[in-house]
């Protein structure tokens, strides 16, 4: 990356001869100006365009938890480097990470088998570059100096914490949300918190500590950074080494393939199969819709009901069978409450859900929060069956499944087809020999079926191989070494 004309800390630095301290701009107030020029000098952020700094420690996966009262799983990165560039904004992360809960709990691709090597571009001038200012004020302190130092809204006062007093510096951040970062006395910073958009939590506190600081050739930097969302850790990072103005290899990463259209298929007996994203089946009773599965976001669900209606039409959609409680798989939930539609699920789930679907979402509205709705449930214990007579749907709560405590099998017993959510998400290629590695979450799936015993000849992961190809359940047990 070229050096930029004037360094993004530059103009901070221009102000230190006239703004030397913290000083009053009226009563009860401090000018900002200063405050971050004070700041900048004390973090060594003058001519600064670039960091790069790596450790070790752990990434948790939001949403991904093995409860609903259990924080975001857990993962080892044995290593981690990230370089931030300011100007233009940009970064690469790049870590390797490894399983840390032992046994596997929650989702987040657990278990991971060995080593697993992420590599995360956001390349200047990307469309995803444009937010990146919010996430790297969370991530690195010169990072939120530096989108301090354009915002039009800057604001400075004092606030008691922990024990003391903090400067606090205050602006509107990219996506609308205030963000606040706390300085110490030695003009470090040390705490930062804002609000980002959660298509399932709403408007989400996104909190960050700095602590540790240490000099690296001029520039102060924390060795311990520590960030929550949702009320969880995220990252928990021990810093090693620190290097500034390093050029960022950030270019654009390939074009990710086209989104798959969706396309339905007959399973007989009044049942489709719709594809195009997760997995969904749309259900004919005699005076009903039934959907299983109502993951990802609100344009998939709405996707979803509109081809269920053209498959059946003139019937309602009245009832939808969430799996379980992990975020990709709630996140068009929300969709389904402001249609009035019934929300089968775990009986676990019921309060979590209350309360989440209560915050707000002003960030980004959604159709709940612009049509609001009371939620409707129908509860699950172990066993519920769903019958107008003549279709059946028979849901069951699977037993000792570490992904999830309150994950559902849905069984279509005339068409003889499981759908099921993360016991078995088969490559697009079918397996024709014994796994290398069998997961856990695998072994905990065939022995649901076989206690319930279920006649399934075919499975439908919710997490359809690429190809949309049929998942016999001969290649389910070919995979386990049982067929």
């Amino acid at each position: 990356m070229s050096k930029p004309s004037l360094p993004l800390i530059g103009a901070i630095a221009a102000a230190l001869c006239a703004a030397p301290a913290l000083v009053p701009a009226a009563s009860g107030t401090l000018d900002p100006q200063a405050v971050l020029a004070s700041a900048s000098k004390a973090m060594g952020s003058e001519g600064l365009h670039s960091i790069e700094f790596s450790g070790q420690g752990f990434d948790f996966v939001l949403g991904q938890a093995a409860t609903v009262k259990s924080p975001w799983p857990r993962f080892n990165d044995t290593s981690y480097t990230r370089v931030v560039s300011f100007d233009p904004w940009a970064t690469q992360l790049q870590r390797t990470r490894t399983q840390a809960e032992n046994p596997p709990r929650g989702g987040g691709q657990q278990p991971l088998f060995g080593e697993q090597t992420q590599t995360v571009v956001v390349a200047a001038g990307s469309p995803a570059a444009a937010a990146l200012p919010d996430d790297m004020a969370l991530t690195v302190p010169q990072a939120f100096l530096a989108e301090a130092a354009t915002a039009k809204d800057l604001a400075a006062t004092t606030e008691s914490r922990g024990g003391g007093t903090r400067t606090v510096l205050s602006f509107t951040a990219v996506n609308g949300a205030t963000t606040r970062g706390y300085i110490n006395a030695q003009g470090l910073l040390e705490h930062v918190e804002t609000t980002i958009d959660n298509n399932v939590l709403g408007d989400t506190a996104y909190v960050a500590d700095f602590t540790d600081y240490k000099d690296f050739d001029g520039l102060k930097f924390p060795t311990h950074i520590v960030q929550q969302q949702g009320g969880y850790p995220v990252l928990d990072l021990t810093v090693s080494a620190v290097r500034a103005n390093v050029a960022v290899d950030a270019k654009a990463p390939p074009a990710p393939p086209p989104a798959p259209k969706l396309a339905s298929e007959s399973l007989g007996n009044g049942a489709w199969l719709i594809t195009g994203g997760y997995a969904a089946v749309a259900v004919d009773f005699k005076d009903h819709i039934l959907i299983i599965e109502g993951g990802q976001s609100d344009s998939r669900s709405e996707a979803v009901m509109a081809e269920a209606q053209r498959l059946i039409p003139g019937k309602p959609i009245t009832e939808m069978v969430n799996t379980h409680a992990h975020f990709d798989h709630l996140g068009g939930v929300r969709d389904y409450v402001a249609h009035g539609v019934t929300v089968i699920t775990y009986q676990g789930n019921k309060s979590y859900y209350e309360k989440i679907w209560a915050a707000p979402h002003r960030l980004v509205p959604d159709a709940l929060s612009l049509h609001p709705q009371q939620a409707k449930f129908r509860l699950v214990k172990e066993h519920l069956q769903l019958t107008d007579g003549d279709q059946v749907v028979e849901l069951y709560h699977m037993q000792d499944f570490g992904h999830s405590d309150g994950m559902l099998l849905a069984y279509l017993p005339k068409q003889k087809v499981l759908v099921e959510a993360d016991g078995f998400n088969p490559p697009p290629k079918p397996i024709t020999q014994t796994l290398p590695n069998i997961s856990p979450y695998q072994l905990s799936l065939l022995s649901n079926i076989r206690r319930l015993h279920l006649d399934v000849q075919r499975i439908i992961p919710i997490h359809l191989p690429a190809d949309n190809r049929p998942v016999p359940m001969s290649e389910f047990l070919t995979a386990l070494g049982q067929g």
